[in-house]
């Protein structure tokens, strides 16, 4: 079982970091909005975009599926009572080669197995699809 560890703190007014690994990662935890840093609404949807992005390079090393790129656009419904994510969406688009079926199959195990992808799905809807990216 593997497990995972942070540190975080705050100051009075919300300027708040975490060190994962060797990195900080600043974020807003006043009891407004700060504009210029993420919320911790903002920083889930992160980790599911991470987790995404994650198990697209995954799953294009096991199922030999060439990309030259990634990008994923993610939006999060925000019920008030009670608080919580009560919707997410997403579009993942890949710029590839590999025939529609493929891409299919693609999108199927990297949210099948995807550590942040199946909590959020157990917690919350979960929606999304997979595209090819045209430029």
């Amino acid at each position: 079982m593997l497990e995972y560890q942070i540190k975080a703190k705050s100051k009075a007014g919300g300027k708040a970091s975490a060190i994962a690994n060797k990195t900080e990662i600043r974020f807003d935890a006043s009891s407004g909005r700060d504009y210029m840093l993420p919320n911790p609404a903002e920083l889930l949807l992160t980790a599911l975009a991470a987790c995404i992005l994650k198990n697209v390079e995954r799953y294009a090393s096991i199922l030999h599926f060439p990309y030259r790129s990634a990008q994923i656009n993610i939006k999060g419904q925000r019920s008030d009572r009670p608080p919580m994510m009560q919707k997410i969406d997403y579009v993942l688009e890949i710029d590839t080669d590999v025939d529609d079926r493929k891409l299919q199959l693609w999108h199927k195990n990297i949210i099948k197995f995807g550590t942040i992808s199946n909590t959020l799905a157990k917690a919350t809807e979960l929606n999304g699809i997979i595209k090819k990216m045209y430029k």
